[in-house]
């Protein structure tokens, strides 16, 4: 157990020998995130089984390309200048040159009017639309820069009229569903749409892969309800959404998404450029790391590391930094700065969080220390998440995917503890509760005379919470089998 946010840590087969992640594992990466613009099949396997030569404990990510634009091969790199007129046109099987840009999108004339404009390579090149004929933009250069093959392309506020899924998407996703990997981050979620229609591919393959939605531009943040009632979480993907709106926009969109994301009580992920000097430079800068104290205080789940662990010179010192600083965010953080999930009394799950506002609340008024509780689907514990308390949360987990599911949650330790569970309901929970308490003492998390929670239920693995318990650890190791929770399974 350590820091209660979660660190997801992109990672690239170049580099991905099993000591590597250990050592990465060692200092606090959660989830291995793996780049699907940059990998081949070989090379994803390459990192599933050294992942898992490591541990069953690490959640694997894949992510997906979703409606992106590029712009064609080019022959030599283009070189632009302040002023300078060139052709955009559809067409990807075209070689670009310094007279016309060709890009993937076939119908971008359709879309585009004069005065839009147009963002290369992560905007390092702006063009503005000045002309609209039937095949090609006319446009001119807005900077200097330098433009080569396959780069991004940006629109920043027009709808892009493309599938959600590209042909190499699905061939992806089938390859996530035979090799088992635990999330999908779909990019450039822009509606409900784009989650069902991966959602669709998992549901006739009988998956049970949890989708991440991207959110990359604005039709994401304003869709960001409809998006969290039908995917696993969010990414806060920062990198293309500071090039679809304006960068200053950033701070308060990202406040916004992890609230939204905590009423939703469901996982959020900070991403793009969080110790981005880190990737040259052993020591990251004072704005970096404000900044990740920041997604603290602002209450994310998670955060992810890109470049940095992929390529850079200093992976192992860049996730021992953001552990570090987690550590100290966590603990500085103001309880008056946290975010207030709502309470529906229509909610299907309304015991649930009831009790587990409870279980969180406790820890402040009766001085508890720990909270566990069993898990069959993961529901109470991303519940007990969402209130960010700072006590650790012990999840016992009826199958190793739930637990590596729960990598992403914020404050949960989830642990898969065989030969119980389904197969010995009348015993499970007192198991479970005796194991997470000796855990929790071995590993220096509470003393014998702390308090500690339990949330369980009466009716079975998929009945929901029923129950809070709460007493000194002591208590209940040395009562064993007399002491009895209040679930009928005597």
């Amino acid at each position: 157990m350590h820091n209660h946010t979660k660190i997801v840590a992109t990672i690239s087969d170049k580099r991905c020998d099993v000591p590597f992640l250990q050592q990465l594992f060692d200092v606090g990466m959660d989830v291995v995130r793996m780049n699907s613009a940059h990998l081949n099949e070989e090379g994803f396997l390459k990192i599933i089984n050294n992942v898992r030569a490591v541990s069953n404990r690490i959640a694997l990510l894949i992510d997906t390309k979703g409606p992106e634009i590029r712009t064609s091969i080019t022959e030599n790199p283009i070189e632009l200048h302040i002023g300078d007129q060139i052709l955009v046109k559809g067409g990807i099987e075209n070689l670009s040159s310094n007279k016309c840009i060709y890009v993937s999108y076939n119908n971008i004339v359709l879309d585009m009017k004069v005065g839009e404009s147009i963002l290369i390579d992560d905007g390092e090149v702006e063009l503005k639309v000045i002309e609209v004929q039937p095949d090609h933009l006319l446009c001119i250069v807005q900077n200097e820069g330098v433009v080569g093959s396959r780069k991004s392309v940006n629109i920043p506020g027009v709808r892009i009229n493309l599938p959600s899924l590209t042909e190499k998407d699905k061939k992806n996703i089938l390859f996530a569903i035979d090799n088992n990997i635990d999330f999908i981050a779909h990019s450039f979620v822009r509606s409900k749409e784009d989650v069902l229609a991966v959602q669709e591919i998992l549901d006739e393959h009988n998956s049970s892969i949890k989708i991440i939605a991207k959110i990359e531009n604005q039709e994401g943040v304003d869709n960001a309800d409809e998006i969290l009632d039908h995917a696993y979480g969010i990414m806060i993907a920062r990198g293309d959404l500071g090039i679809e709106v304006p960068q200053e926009k950033i701070p308060g969109i990202q406040r916004q998404l992890i609230r939204t994301a905590v009423h939703h009580k469901k996982p959020v992920i900070v991403a793009t450029q969080m110790l981005h000097s880190m990737i040259e430079n052993p020591r990251p800068t004072r704005a970096e790391i404000t900044d990740i104290a920041n997604a603290i205080f602002y209450r994310t789940d998670a955060m992810m590391l890109s470049g940095e662990t992929a390529y850079g010179k200093y992976p192992v010192e860049a996730v021992q930094t953001m552990t570090n600083v987690s550590l100290e965010a966590e603990k500085t953080k103001m309880s008056e700065n946290d975010i207030r999930v709502p309470f529906n009394q229509d909610d299907e799950f309304e015991v649930t969080s009831f009790l587990a506002k409870q279980a969180v609340k406790s820890a402040a008024k009766l001085n508890v220390k720990a909270i566990v509780t069993d898990s069959h689907t993961g529901r109470t514990a991303r519940v007990l998440a969402a209130y960010r308390g700072g006590v650790p949360v012990f999840a016992i987990t009826t199958t190793e995917r739930l637990a590596r599911e729960l990598s992403l949650s914020y404050g949960i330790t989830a642990e898969y503890i065989p030969g119980r569970g389904i197969e010995n309901t009348k015993e499970s929970r007192r198991a479970y509760f005796m194991y997470a308490i000796k855990s929790l003492i071995k590993k220096g998390l509470i003393e014998p005379t702390d308090r500690v929670a339990y949330l369980g239920g009466s009716f079975g693995e998929t009945g929901g919470t029923t129950y809070l318990d709460i007493s000194e650890a002591w208590k209940i190791i040395e009562a064993k089998e007399k002491y009895n929770l209040p679930d009928y399974t005597l």
